[in-house]
């Protein structure tokens, strides 16, 4: 791979993704299955890598997903519009649902073929076809009988067949002809699923379930595949879970899951998803394992990385973090609580120092609560504030909430030590981050740098 390809960022993926790959083959049952999401860019490179891995036997599918319609901006080229699932198993004998393996019919969507079919309807509405009820065998004298004045090798027994002509299956057009069975369209099968899906669409900015993360994958592409390989009860796994997508489908399906991501954000996403989808009494179901606990773990947070410090403490508050790590402008994220219960809502702007503190850095987040027009401040420092920050902080006046007149104090501070004993600062009942991204709050997020922040969640 590196003479074919070099050194490179390709490269440098491919050699993450081996070694990665290599330890989700270790810890697969043997009737297991593993999904690899990726785009052509490198799906064939993977597919080797994989065949090497798991077996050019134990391939299964390469699963092509039109994730958007194509686009007339390419000048030499075809646009890009799909993305590649390769599908192995650790086994030659995985776990697989037949039933998943087909798409219920959509009357309203039916192809040519089948709607020449199933062109009748009963009494009742329900769309049928007229199939034979006569036996492919011609030598079978036990269901050689006379039926409706016609003898013929039927393909069921006398009594079943009169059974059938009194709960109406069998029909006979005319007298004499050849009678024949209904067959129902809602008590078919489906539609064979192939291994090209155009039916499942991206999450656009317009989706419902829309949380603003950029590799957000649709619900409905994850309980695909969880069907298509597991029972109610399997493990999932997602090493690169993300916004959770694959956790809220197994969740939803009824499947135990584990999920891993190197990010704070995606934690705190993931546990507020939950959160929001199945309520707050989902937190008793799971353990979230990797974030600070205590002054050690938080201090080592910071020390590894001030950014991710920054994210964890405004995730504890039931914030939405600031994506941008400098020309931030002091803002290290956002909470938001309702106003109404039209979905009107405001903000508390959260400012995160994990080194020395001043009473400055008080004064500036006053200030900047001001310009922005936000409704208060929330001041999170390592170390205990000085006499000199709080006096600050306490010139800073108050907030009224318009509907049920409580008073707030304006600006607040909170030790990283008092939010990990679970003493909450004075605020509204505040709104769970990342939901209906898609709408856009009526005040001015996008000046923060904070995208997506939801209007009403």
């Amino acid at each position: 791979m590196r003479r074919l390809l070099g050194d490179n960022d390709v490269l440098a993926y491919l050699v993450m993704m081996t070694a990665r790959l290599i330890e989700l083959r270790r810890v697969l049952r043997p009737t297991g299955s593993l999904y690899l999401h990726c785009d052509p860019t490198a799906s064939h490179y993977l597919k080797v890598i994989l065949d090497a891995i798991f077996g050019v036997e134990n391939f299964r599918n390469e699963i092509v997903w039109q994730r958007s319609t194509g686009k007339s901006l390419s000048t030499v080229r075809l646009p890009n519009n799909h993305d590649v699932l390769l599908a192995y198993s650790a086994t030659e004998a995985p776990q697989w649902s037949l039933d998943a393996a087909f798409l219920p019919y959509d009357e309203q969507q039916l192809d040519e073929r089948t709607a020449s079919k199933y062109r009748h309807r009963d009494a009742s509405g329900r769309l049928y076809r007229l199939d034979s009820l006569i036996n492919p065998n011609p030598d079978r004298p036990n269901l050689t009988y006379e039926f409706l004045g016609v003898t013929r090798v039927w393909r069921w027994t006398r009594d079943r067949m009169e059974q059938a002509l009194r709960d109406g299956i069998v029909v006979q057009s005319t007298t004499g002809r050849v009678p024949q069975m209904k067959r129902y369209l809602d008590e078919q099968r489906g539609r064979p699923l192939g291994d090209v899906w155009t039916d499942i669409p991206p999450v656009n900015s317009r989706a419902a379930e829309r949380l603003g993360y950029p590799t957000q994958k649709p619900v409905a592409l994850i309980e695909r595949i969880i069907n298509l390989n597991t029972r109610a009860g399997d493990v999932v796994l997602d090493p690169f879970c993300g916004c959770g997508t694959t956790i809220d489908a197994a969740k939803k399906l009824g499947r135990r899951w584990i999920g891993i991501d190197v990010t704070t954000l995606a934690v705190d996403l993931i546990d507020a998803r939950l959160r929001h989808t199945y309520g707050e009494a989902v937190r008793d179901t799971y353990e979230i394992l990797g974030i600070p606990r205590d002054m050690g773990g938080a201090t080592a947070l910071f020390q590894r990385s001030p950014f991710e410090f920054e994210r964890w403490c405004v995730m504890v508050l039931d914030g939405q973090p600031n994506e941008k790590q400098v020309g931030d402008r002091g803002i290290d994220g956002v909470i938001r609580f309702p106003l109404d219960a039209k979905g009107s809502s405001d903000r508390i702007i959260v400012s995160v120092k994990g080194g020395a503190t001043n009473p400055g850095h008080v004064r500036d987040l006053i200030g900047t609560v001001k310009s922005e027009r936000a409704a208060m401040g929330l001041f999170v420092s390592m170390v205990k504030p000085t006499a000199g920050m709080l006096a600050a902080a306490n010139h800073s006046g108050s907030y009224v909430h318009p509907a049920n007149g409580q008073r707030y104090p304006r600006v607040q501070l909170v030790t990283v030590r008092e939010l990990l004993d679970g003493n909450r600062p004075q605020m509204p009942l505040t709104m769970l981050p990342y939901f209906l991204a898609q709408r856009r709050a009526a005040d001015n997020d996008d000046q923060l740098g904070l995208d997506d922040l939801p209007h009403s969640a």
